[in-house]
């Protein structure tokens, strides 16, 4: 049997280690704070940030983070009222547990907008909110026109956050819908057009753990330079948002920045 040679098997273990799940570098963590720059830079850029493209008027409705509520995604739906879109929080309060009762709101929410607009309805999740996005579009595909995720931990392992201990508080081992059977490989996208934007500087969930595979339905990975708790102000993050969201039902062509605007996505 032939041998493997020393440093073949310490590249085998550095691997090992590189991708094995864990929660972000304790010193992104601890640098959270940027997000009050990230706000900053927003309010500051506001101007060229309504100069984006325009939309069609569908409906979007956007999901916060664990543990927040519709007022963390108060400056970004703004933005999307300006930029045409009829932009709306979601009906559940603070985002604490995943169980029947808040399946059963954004059901009937995303089922009242598409209803109401007679059209398909985009979703765009924050973090925890990201998750719940991708399993209501596998649920309801047919309502759902596409799902953009922001720093969400979409990697079925719960080691890639540094929030497992306290989602596990509230939540135990399993969430009630896990118990059910429900919302079981998180990794895999919903059948509609997915967009995850995530940052290797999150202080919260492992940027590894935000990287969706290519599957039978269009998808892609967008880095963008943030933090976790500034994704929903960044405007690297509200220029990839509008894109994506300005693009023509049934028309999902991948992300390419502008010449002038390429440096603020990096090459995952």
């Amino acid at each position: 049997m032939a041998s493997i040679a020393p440093n073949s098997v310490m590249d085998a273990e550095r691997f090992i280690e590189e991708t094995k799940a864990k929660p972000p570098h304790r010193f992104w963590t601890l640098t959270e704070g940027r997000a009050f720059f990230e706000l900053g830079a927003f309010y500051f850029s506001r101007p060229m940030l309504s100069q984006l493209p325009k939309g069609d008027g569908h409906s979007v409705m956007v999901l916060p983070g664990f543990m927040a509520t519709n007022s963390s995604t108060v400056p970004m739906r703004r933005l999307l009222k300006d930029l045409g879109y009829s932009a709306h929080g979601w009906d559940a309060g603070r985002n604490v547990r995943v169980n029947e009762e808040l399946l059963q709101i954004i059901e009937a929410q995303l089922h009242e907008l598409y209803e109401t607009s007679g059209r398909k309805v985009s979703l765009v999740g924050w973090s925890l909110g990201g998750v719940l996005a991708r399993e209501l579009a596998k649920l309801h595909p047919d309502m759902v026109r596409l799902v953009i995720s922001l720093g969400s931990p979409i990697s079925d392992d719960r080691n890639h956050t540094n929030a497992a201990r306290l989602f596990k508080f509230f939540n135990g081992d399993e969430p009630e819908k896990l118990r059910d059977g429900k919302f079981q490989g998180l990794n895999v996208a919903p059948p509609v057009p997915t967009t995850s934007i995530l940052t290797k500087t999150d202080g919260v969930v492992h940027w590894r753990g935000s990287v969706q595979a290519e599957g039978e339905y269009p998808t892609e990975n967008i880095e963008v330079y943030a933090s976790h708790l500034g994704l929903g102000v960044n405007p690297s993050v509200m220029i990839a948002l509008a894109d994506r969201l300005a693009q023509e039902e049934g028309a999902w062509k991948p992300f390419e920045p502008t010449p002038l605007r390429r440096w603020m996505f990096p090459k995952l």
